[in-house]
């Protein structure tokens, strides 16, 4: 792990890159932001960023707080989360689309020091505090750092190094309730020195390329590993508010970028456009993602003209595997190799050692001598949990995956209480649990199923007397509570939800083998969307 900070690392590759272009937003009118678009060198970020830490120190604030952010896709995100580094404080950057009881569970559980939210958030925010009982100081901010309340604890905790919370990152848990995943300045820094260091076909020029990442800020992909492989290199992060398929090309292109990021959900959407004049225009050299169908990764490639390098990473384990070398094997669901600093083991239940070819739960490590190097801190306020994803001295992904005699690592599903959709990791009890909530609902099942769009969709299996009306009224509970995308997007009665001795629930005994489990089942998908309000 590296010995220096954030602040000390940006404010060197500031110096040396000062007016390279740093961050960039397309131009879009639309948006309340930034309408005309955004341009911010490392000098003048480097300058912002300082004067955001400088008013922070005058307020009180020290090494040891936790600041809650909550500003959507805005560059200014990324700022603070500089100038709150700076001083040995945490960034905790909260997801847009929470509800009020989502908000504040997190508040909670992170104990903020501090919120600072953009204006169109200030009301969902407030609602969340209020939920917490808390007395949280909430502060308005657009474009520049507005005068800060008084901390109500001004005594530093220590000094900042490189073992120091940078970040509190919240990912889904599969008990239910999301684990804030902690974060180190150190780890950070070797996430994006890792992703920059690849070479073959990721291969980033320092000083010279624009990476175009239309995935959220509150994600580590965007927020961090881009972020610090982009200082590392010299080059400049562009910040769409988010993905849109009809003005993809088009922004590539005005934006000048050269690399991109994907998810799974990006290619067929660009797939199914038809041609048009700004689908050639571009200079994209590659795009790096994770998701893409094997029977369209050949022909996007072939359309478009650049390749698509799978990789896979997760917010607790800093280095990403990658297929940046020959053979790719865009014909299969091939995610990369284990490298010097990242080894892979593929074990059973017993956390035996599957032979290679055989499917088994992917586990990580840097090496035998110091297993947790290069990951994550822990989780926050859940040591237990944390120990037991280390159990053995591997770190347990969840993942199932096939390893074959060339190291070569094949994605084969993902843990069975996790649901991934359109890059979104959905707890499968935290909706079971708001579900049961409810008086009529007896007993509750929620699973993934495909969705030829969004790669899987959001299935509940609900035990009790139904019918339209109880459907829209169960959908309009979890929709009330829930992020958008965690609410059910099929809703299907059953007369029995089968049970285990000990009272587990058998999801795998629900259906058939070639039964379609959406059979029988409301479709709710079009109304699971940001601007829906019930």
């Amino acid at each position: 792990m590296r010995d220096d900070t954030i602040w000390t690392f940006f404010r060197e590759k500031a110096t040396q890159y000062g007016d390279n272009l740093f961050l960039m937003v397309p131009a879009d009118p639309d948006r309340a932001y930034h309408p005309d678009g955004f341009r911010m060198s490392y000098s003048q970020a480097l300058q912002t960023a300082a004067r955001w830490k400088d008013a922070l120190s005058q307020a009180g604030y020290g090494s040891g707080a936790r600041v809650a952010v909550l500003m959507g896709n805005r560059p200014e995100m990324v700022l603070l989360k500089l100038a709150l580094n700076g001083l040995g404080m945490s960034w905790v950057p909260v997801n847009p689309d929470y509800r009020p009881r989502e908000v504040a569970y997190l508040l909670a559980d992170c104990a903020a020091d501090l919120v600072i939210v953009a204006p169109e958030f200030r009301g969902l925010m407030q609602a969340g505090v209020a939920e917490t009982g808390r007395a949280v100081a909430i502060v308005e901010m657009t474009t520049e750092l507005p005068e800060l309340p008084a901390a109500t604890n001004s005594a530093p905790k220590g000094a900042v190094t490189g073992e120091t919370e940078a970040s509190l990152i919240y990912t889904s848990g599969t008990t239910g309730k999301p684990k804030g995943c902690i974060m180190s300045h150190a780890y950070e820094l070797d996430m994006g020195i890792w992703y920059a260091s690849r070479g073959g076909a990721i291969d980033f020029r320092e000083g010279q390329d624009r990476l175009y990442c239309p995935l959220p800020l509150f994600h580590v992909n965007a927020g961090i590993l881009v972020l610090f492989a982009m200082i590392e290199t010299g080059n400049c992060q562009i910040i769409p508010e988010r993905f849109r398929a009809n003005s993809w090309w088009r922004e590539l292109t005005e934006t000048g970028a050269t690399v991109a990021h994907y998810l799974g959900i990006v290619i067929p959407a660009l797939m199914n456009l038809s041609e048009g004049k700004w689908d050639h225009a571009h200079g994209l050299r590659f795009a790096v993602g994770a998701g893409v169908e094997p029977t369209l990764h050949g022909p996007f490639e072939e359309r478009f003209g650049f390749p698509l390098i799978e990789v896979w990473g997760m917010t607790e384990m800093c280095r990403i595997l990658s297929m940046h070398d020959a053979p790719r094997h865009i014909e299969t669901r091939a995610m990369g190799r284990p490298s010097e600093g990242l080894e892979v083991r593929v074990v059973d239940g017993e956390d035996r050692e599957v032979p290679r070819g055989t499917a088994g739960e992917m586990t990580l490590r840097y090496s035998a001598k110091s297993p947790r190097k290069g990951a994550f801190s822990g989780y926050l306020n859940l040591p237990d949990v944390t120990e037991d994803a280390w159990r053995g001295g591997w770190f347990h992904t969840g993942d199932t995956v096939m390893m074959d005699e060339s190291d070569t690592i094949y994605f084969v599903d993902r843990k069975k209480n996790i649901i991934r959709r359109s890059g979104e990791n959905i707890a499968a009890a935290e909706i079971e649990a708001c579900l049961q909530d409810h008086p009529k609902v007896a007993r509750v099942a929620v699973m993934a199923v495909p969705d030829a769009m969004r790669d899987e969709e959001v299935l509940a299996c609900v035990m009790c007397e139904g019918n339209q009306a109880l459907a829209e009224e169960l959908f309009a509970w979890c929709f009330e509570r829930l992020a958008y995308y965690k609410a059910p997007g099929w809703l299907r009665f059953v007369e029995d939800i089968p049970v285990t001795g000990t009272q587990k629930i058998q999801k795998h005994v629900m259906f058939a083998e070639g039964q379609d489990p959406t059979e029988g089942a409301y479709d709710f998908r079009h109304q699971k969307k940001r601007s829906v309000k019930i």
